[in-house]
């Protein structure tokens, strides 16, 4: 069964910049295309940026694009969200999702992490 734990939030300063890993226990990670989703309170979980199962191709959010970078290691069975130039928008909790192929759909990420906060400030 596929868990994924993410970690590396926190509080960072507008314009800083934090990664974010998320880590597979499962045994199936190498063959999952890996999504970062995030939701603030009140607003509804939005697409950030995916990666193909073998990391040939990726996706982002238009609000997030020259910004954030999504890599993964599937020696080490995790999945990275480096994230740059940081916006107070960008304050929300992250979560790392594991599906058949690279979408912007949350429907189509049968496997999530529990997600980690991240913060930014003025």
């Amino acid at each position: 069964q596929v868990q994924l734990v993410e970690s590396g939030g926190g509080l960072v300063q507008a314009g800083g910049s934090l990664r974010l890993s998320c880590a597979d226990s499962g045994g199936t990670f190498s063959s999952s295309a890996m999504g970062w989703f995030r939701q603030a309170p009140g607003k509804e979980r939005e697409f950030v940026a995916a990666i193909s199962y073998n990391g040939g191709s990726a996706d982002y959010a238009d609000s997030v694009k020259d910004r954030f970078t999504v890599s993964r290691d599937n020696a080490k069975n995790m999945v990275y969200l480096h994230m740059n130039s940081l916006r107070l928008e960008d304050t929300a909790v992250y979560y790392c999702a594991a599906g058949r192929w690279v979408s912007k759909q949350l429907g189509l990420y049968p496997y999530w992490g529990q997600g980690t906060q991240v913060t930014v400030s003025s």
